[in-house]
């Protein structure tokens, strides 16, 4: 059986597919759109369990096309804490966790709030026709905050956007394009640690270059290969939520009536849009290190492992009427930035991102309306991202 739910093109394909996928077992083995073999576990308390278990592990070098690119690549784009596994995740956890904190997040607050006032001001300024979403705010907003974070506002936009997709869908690219990505993002980023390096600012990059813990800080590898990380993860999922939480609610109109009467309701709507659309369809793919027990299923020792997100987070077992939008739904945590020592590092800040986003939008566009409400958008075919191409809008 061939996994599609993944290439499928429009959202109500794509989850009828995993729907399908889910309704014979919370553990199926299949064969990936890439021709990879492996074990994707659907289910809730399954995807929490082998997120969690010390025999299911990662390895830096399971990286799309890794056969195709020079060790040295592998080691400077992937040498971070997604393909870690204890004692190097800890210590690679510890020493990152050091400067990228809650507090610094927190401290954000007040520029991603000015940040998306004057991305909203332009899209005001584009009169009354019709406006790409995606291109006018949710695009432009993460890329803004996780640039000037990391200390590199100016940053050539356009050529890392081609970069940066090219790497986070590097199952459906070729090898040639993928290496030359990879090589070009290195190559960047290297650059800019050595700015770093000579002049330090008090930014995030100044501060992980500095960052020590005893004798020990990161090595080049690690350094590079983080700030890859941020870069790409650090925008990508950003994106995605941003975008599939303004079409959930332009598609739901009692939820957004909801919101509208009650701003007190986004922190609760935010983890909704998280479980209901996730902006990350599998965590990276990792491996049985032994067998492994999931539900009735014994995994052997070498294969390979990819939990699926958006059907945990959808899982009826788990979850009452899961294809439902419900704002102001309580109960089990959603699954959406993984769970156990991989949990996504970055979570705060997406969190944060995204309240601001959708009460800024909802103040200042009441009328906010898609230009196309008989159409799905289009899903991009993509192993990792649950994202569109694309969302028109009519502001006014």
């Amino acid at each position: 059986m061939t996994a599609s739910p993944f290439t499928e093109t429009t959202a109500t394909a794509r989850y009828r597919a995993f729907a399908e996928l889910s309704a014979t077992g919370p553990v199926q083995r299949v064969t990936l759109f890439t021709g990879v073999p492996v074990w994707l576990v659907t289910g809730y308390a399954e995807v929490r369990q082998v997120l969690s278990s010390p025999d299911v592990v990662k390895s830096y070098t399971e990286v799309p096309h890794a056969d195709h690119m020079p060790d040295e690549l592998v080691s400077a784009t992937n040498r971070h804490m997604l393909s870690a596994n204890p004692p190097d995740h800890t210590r690679l956890r510890r020493l990152v966790s050091a400067v990228f904190t809650r507090k610094r997040v927190a401290a954000l607050e007040p520029r991603i709030a000015d940040i998306s006032a004057g991305l909203l001001d332009e899209l005001a300024a584009a009169g009354d026709g019709p406006v790409d979403f995606i291109a006018g705010y949710s695009y432009p907003l993460p890329i803004t905050v996780i640039t000037e974070l990391i200390g590199v506002p100016g940053l050539q936009r356009d050529e890392f956007r081609e970069q940066s997709t090219i790497m986070i869908n590097g199952a459906v690219q070729t090898a040639e394009a993928y290496v030359a990505a990879a090589s070009s993002m290195v190559a960047m980023v290297r650059q800019m640690i050595e700015q770093k390096r000579a002049t330090p600012t008090g930014d995030l990059l100044s501060d992980l270059i500095a960052v020590r813990d005893g004798g020990d800080k990161l090595t080049d590898d690690e350094l590079t290969s983080m700030v890859v990380l941020l870069l790409v993860a650090g925008h990508e999922t950003t994106v995605n939520l941003i975008t599939n939480s303004a079409y959930a609610l332009l598609k739901h109109p009692e939820q957004l009536a909801k919101l509208q009467a009650d701003r007190d309701l986004i922190p609760a709507a935010v983890e909704e849009f998280l479980r209901y659309d996730a902006p990350v369809m599998v965590t990276i793919p990792a491996k049985t290190n032994a067998p492994v027990r999931v539900g009735d299923v014994i995994i052997p020792a070498g294969d390979v492992v990819v939990p699926v997100l958006p059907t945990a987070n959808r899982d009826p077992n788990r979850f009452e009427s899961p294809a439902e939008l419900d704002i102001t739904r309580e109960g089990s945590p959603n699954l959406a930035f993984g769970h156990g020592i991989h949990h996504c590092l970055g979570a705060p800040l997406a969190r944060l991102e995204a309240r601001i986003a959708i009460g800024h939008l909802l103040d200042r566009f009441p009328k906010l309306r898609l230009a196309e409400p008989d159409e799905e958008p289009t899903r991009f075919p993509s192993l990792l991202l649950n994202g569109m191409s694309s969302l028109p809008v009519h502001t006014n």
